[in-house]
């Protein structure tokens, strides 16, 4: 919860008396991102924890589960950030979304320092992945597990739910309970934004060894990265959405990230 309480933070700071008059306009909850719209036009997305919700079996008992609809739109979104340290995983994704809504203010406002922001570029293109470099992957990340298979060399990929995985990456694989000597030994640790959402990122980083290069990515990690840097991180990558609007309907139709990077979302990096 430390990341997300200081980047809150250096939104308010940054935002000033803005930040309390900015509302939400419209929260869509799709099957693989949440998407959030503000009042300013600004918009951020969040990975849906689908596999977090084991009581989404009847309305009767999912009910409480998520931030009530018929309250949402005009909200202040300071409001929703209270949400941030739920326990309640689609409450958790609405407020990161909303933090990254506002994040994405402070990036057009060129509200950032202490850090280098590369547009149009993807987090893979911004690590050194050499072959003699071990790599640890904590979630299975699609354009890192294509580098790694093309180039050999010492890999894993630390994930909660192997069938994400083919099976040419099952000799590389991790369950996530047993994942810390792997974590602590690698060269290189990039890790997925989702981790934000289950509050795993800040364990992980502390158990990363002192000169890995670390790396978190994911629409999910779309926020000021001070904060993550500040422990460890050397690498964030990201979005900024450019069509609020027409990506959040691409959301609300079951899209995912396939059917809006880099047409109604740029890819972003930052580098500390």
């Amino acid at each position: 919860m430390d990341i997300l309480s200081d980047t809150v933070k250096l939104v308010k700071n940054r935002l000033g008396d803005e930040f309390e008059s900015i509302t939400v306009e419209r929260l869509v909850m799709g099957i693989f991102f949440t998407g959030v719209k503000l009042s300013n036009q600004a918009a951020g997305i969040c990975f849906t924890p689908i596999k977090h919700i084991p009581e989404a079996v009847c309305c009767p008992s999912s009910a409480g589960r998520a931030i009530s609809p018929a309250k949402i739109n005009g909200m202040k979104a300071m409001n929703l950030l209270a949400n941030l340290s739920s326990g309640e995983p689609l409450k958790t994704a609405t407020a990161i979304a909303t933090l990254n809504a506002l994040s994405a203010t402070c990036f057009k406002k060129g509200l950032v320092s202490d850090c280098r922001l590369i547009i149009n570029t993807d987090a893979k293109d911004a690590v050194d992945l050499s072959a003699n470099r071990s790599v640890a992957l904590v979630g299975a990340l699609v354009p890192f597990l294509k580098v790694l298979k093309k180039r050999g060399g010492i890999w894993w990929v630390i994930e909660e739910d192997q069938r994400t995985l083919r099976s040419d990456e099952m000799a590389h694989f991790v369950p996530f309970e047993i994942s810390g000597e792997i974590i602590s030994k690698a060269d290189v640790l990039v890790i997925t934004g989702a981790t934000i959402v289950n509050h795993t990122l800040e364990t992980i980083l502390d158990l990363a060894k002192p000169d890995a290069e670390v790396v978190v990515v994911g629409p999910t990690a779309s926020m000021l990265p001070e904060p993550m840097f500040e422990r460890g991180v050397s690498v964030v990558g990201g979005v900024l959405v450019k069509e609020p609007d027409k990506l959040l309907d691409i959301l609300a139709a079951g899209g995912s990230g396939y059917h809006f990077l880099d047409t109604l979302a740029e890819r972003v990096v930052f580098l500390r």
